[in-house]
């Protein structure tokens, strides 16, 4: 998928979370989440300019998605400091799974495509695909993007923060 494509899946995967993270009263957090996620969404295609990696190579991965809620998570462990211990792991935990959403939906909607992904390399050298649409078939990319944003605007109207 191209990029509007990849942004409409991270919306979409990240919108059930952003909600359950608002109605637990962390407004700002579930927000400032949604940036990130889409923000990182495109991040495995940066293969695309790095030499010797191939495309839908090790940035297609789960184990490159583990890496990336790690480094989140690291970065996030750095950066808060709350007087609360059980906050500060709360708000780690939550960029560990925004780091993973936001790989794993780029993973997901690539595996739309007839070229699919090798999810579990090293592991495993098996390519999985939906063969749906073509990456850049702009009837299925904004297709993800509408379906994101519909998925987003939901929680937000759940959680009440639109009206």
């Amino acid at each position: 998928m191209y990029q509007v494509g990849h942004y409409g899946a991270a919306l979409f995967a990240y919108a059930p979370v952003g909600a359950a993270v608002a109605v637990a009263g962390y407004e700002s957090a579930a927000v400032v989440g949604a940036l990130v996620c889409v923000s990182l969404s495109t991040v495995p295609d940066l293969d695309h300019r790095i030499p010797l990696i191939d495309h839908r190579g090790p940035t297609h991965t789960v184990l490159f998605a583990v890496l990336v809620g790690f480094g989140l998570a690291a970065a996030t462990s750095v950066l808060v400091a709350s007087s609360s211990p059980i906050v500060d792991a709360g708000f780690v935990g939550f960029a560990f799974l925004v780091g993973i959403l936001s790989i794993g939906s780029h993973l997901l909607a690539d595996a739309l495509t007839p070229m699919g992904i090798r999810p579990f390399w090293p592991l495993s050298r098996r390519r999985y695909s939906f063969d749906v649409a073509g990456a850049g078939n702009p009837i299925a990319n904004y297709a993800l993007l509408g379906l994101g944003v519909g998925a987003a605007l939901v929680a937000a109207t759940v959680v009440g923060l639109v009206g």
